[in-house]
C-alpha cells in the first residue's frame, strides 16, 4: 500500500480515500463530517484536545504534527487492512502520541466477536489471535463485543511502534446528538480493563509499550450539514 501522502485542499479531497466513496461520503454520515470538522480546524479539534488533556503528562498539550485521513493498518489473516478514519500525529516536550480516531454518527461498529467467529476462516482465526496478542489479551473477547473496536485499537498500538511514538489512543469522535453506540463502546472499554466515559480517556493496562489509552468524545453536530 501506498505511503506518499499529498496534503488536502478541501474535506471534498477526502472523498476518493474512502474504501466505498459512493457509499460512505453523505451528508449526516461520519466520514463528510469527520472531514468537515478536521478541515474547518488548526489542529486538533477542540473535543478532542479537551478529551485528551484527561490523560496523563504524555497526552497534555499536544501540538499536531499531521493528520492522515483513512489511514491504512495491514494485519494477518487476509489482504483487508484496518482504515483508521483520522491518524494524528501529536507532539508535546515528551514526544510523539499517535491517536487513531474513529469517526462516527448513526454507524455501528460492525459485526460482533461472535458473528466474526462463526464459519470463520483459517486467515480470521489467525487475524483474531494476532489482535488478542497485539493488545497483550490472555482471554478471549466476549462475542457480543463489536469487532472493530478490537482492530482499530490494536492499528493503533501497531502505528505507534512505526513511530516509535511511546503513546497511544484510540479515540471515537462521535457525531450523535444522542451519543448512539456508547453502550457498545464502553462494553469493549470494560473488557479490556478501560473505564473511560465520555469525554475523556482512559488507558488500557494490558498493553506496556506503546503506553495505550481509548476513549469517548463528542464532535459539534453542525458538520451533520455537510461541507
Amino acid at each position: 500500500m501506498k505511503r506518499i501522502l499529498t496534503p488536502t485542499q478541501s474535506p471534498a479531497d477526502w472523498k476518493p480515500l474512502l474504501a466505498k466513496p459512493d457509499l460512505h461520503w453523505k451528508v449526516g454520515a461520519s466520514a463528510m463530517a469527520a472531514a468537515a470538522c478536521w478541515e474547518a480546524g488548526d489542529g486538533f479539534p477542540s473535543e478532542i484536545q479537551a478529551a485528551l488533556s484527561t490523560g496523563p503528562a504524555e497526552l497534555q498539550d499536544l501540538d499536531l504534527v499531521l493528520a492522515v485521513p483513512e489511514w491504512e493498518v495491514p494485519l494477518p489473516g487476509g489482504a483487508t487492512a484496518s482504515h483508521t478514519d483520522v491518524l494524528a500525529v501529536g507532539r508535546n516536550e515528551r514526544g510523539l502520541a499517535i491517536i487513531a480516531v474513529e469517526a462516527k454518527v448513526d454507524e455501528p461498529f460492525g459485526p460482533t466477536v461472535g458473528e466474526k467467529r462463526s464459519g470463520a476462516s483459517a486467515g480470521q482465526e489467525e487475524r483474531l489471535r494476532f489482535l488478542h496478542a497485539t493488545l497483550g489479551l490472555t482471554e478471549p473477547l466476549p462475542d457480543p463485543i463489536r469487532y472493530q473496536l478490537i482492530h482499530r485499537l490494536a492499528s493503533a498500538v501497531l502505528t505507534a511502534r512505526q513511530f516509535h511514538a511511546q503513546t497511544a489512543v484510540m479515540l471515537v469522535q462521535s457525531f450523535s446528538p444522542t451519543s448512539r453506540w456508547f453502550d457498545d463502546f464502553r462494553a469493549f472499554a470494560e473488557v479490556v480493563g478501560a473505564s473511560a466515559g465520555p469525554g475523556s480517556v482512559a488507558a488500557v493496562p494490558s498493553v506496556a509499550k506503546p503506553r495505550l489509552f481509548l476513549g469517548w468524545c463528542s464532535g459539534d453536530a453542525k458538520y451533520l450539514s455537510g461541507i
